[in-house]
């Protein structure tokens, strides 16, 4: 019994840290946005708006489930714990935002794709953009043996190599990412935010796990993110190939902006990389 009622407090305390946590992170995101978030959503009903938002608070939660996930050391100690390493993780994920429209989507405004022009497919590669870079955050914050140190350094590395991975996806296409995007073409967001999400969970791996040493932890995130460069481009050709091989995938994307297309390929492309996430232990 006295387990029981130490679990039912244990969890409602959590539970009740993370409504806090989630509520933070929305006031955060409106500080620093120049639009009115609760505007934007109800009175101007902005679904490209909508999009992004919903994956800042999904790679939020992920930030938090990796925070948690570990043994347990007290109820006050994993309040603490978990809390603070979930308060740095919702400041890591709004620098990711800012780093990644500097660098992702870097040649337009994504504001003003996102307010001005309600550009869905904006949205969506925002939507991948914030769950990859939580996952990330969520790897480096999990685990024993290191802290805020360690998972700093393996946040930046994994913000590294999401990065160079999305300017490859560029180049792998015959299209032009940015231009595709800006000419509200749905179908490519979808398909790049998509991208982004398969190799977040990926990187989540690399950056994940006890901290042993330097050098074991780099090597084992190195050979985790090589994977990313060898096998889901592969996998790309896969599905252009074997999934739908009566017209090629690019030109689905890019002529008949096709979000059926676009969808099962980010299925594809996320569903390898989970189970690449499961089985190479």
């Amino acid at each position: 019994m006295e387990n029981m009622s130490y679990q039912i407090l244990h969890g409602g305390s959590l539970m009740i840290l993370f409504v806090f946590v989630l509520l933070f992170s929305k006031i955060v995101n409106d500080m620093l946005t120049p639009y009115k978030l609760d505007e934007e959503l109800t009175a101007k009903d902005n679904v490209a708006l909508a999009v992004s938002v919903a994956g800042y608070f999904g790679a939020v939660s992920a930030i938090f489930i990796g925070a948690y996930l570990g043994p347990s050391r007290g109820i006050y100690q994993d309040i603490l714990s978990v809390g603070g390493y979930s308060l740095m993780g919702i400041a890591l994920l709004n620098l990711s935002h800012v780093i990644n429209d500097k660098l992702i989507l870097y040649r337009f405004s994504n504001v003003k794709e996102i307010i001005e022009d309600r550009n869905a497919g904006t949205g969506a590669v925002q939507f991948g953009s914030y769950m990859a870079s939580g996952m990330i955050i969520a790897g480096a914050v999990h685990g024993q043996g290191g802290g805020p140190h360690t998972a700093l350094a393996f946040y930046f590395l994994g913000q590294i190599a999401l990065i160079v991975f999305t300017w490859l996806y560029d180049r792998m296409t015959p299209f032009n990412i940015h231009d595709e995007i800006e000419k509200d073409n749905v179908a490519a967001g979808v398909a790049f935010g998509g991208a982004m999400i398969a190799i977040g969970i990926i990187l989540m791996k690399g950056a994940s796990g006890s901290f042993v040493s330097w050098s074991y932890n780099l090597y084992v995130f190195a050979a985790d993110s090589l994977l990313i460069f060898i096998l889901l481009p592969a996998i790309r050709y896969f599905f252009d190939k074997i999934i739908i091989p009566g017209s090629p995938l690019n030109h689905e994307i890019q002529t008949d902006q096709n979000m059926g297309a676009a969808l099962l390929e980010i299925t594809v492309m996320i569903s390898f990389a989970v189970i690449l996430h499961f089985t190479l232990g």
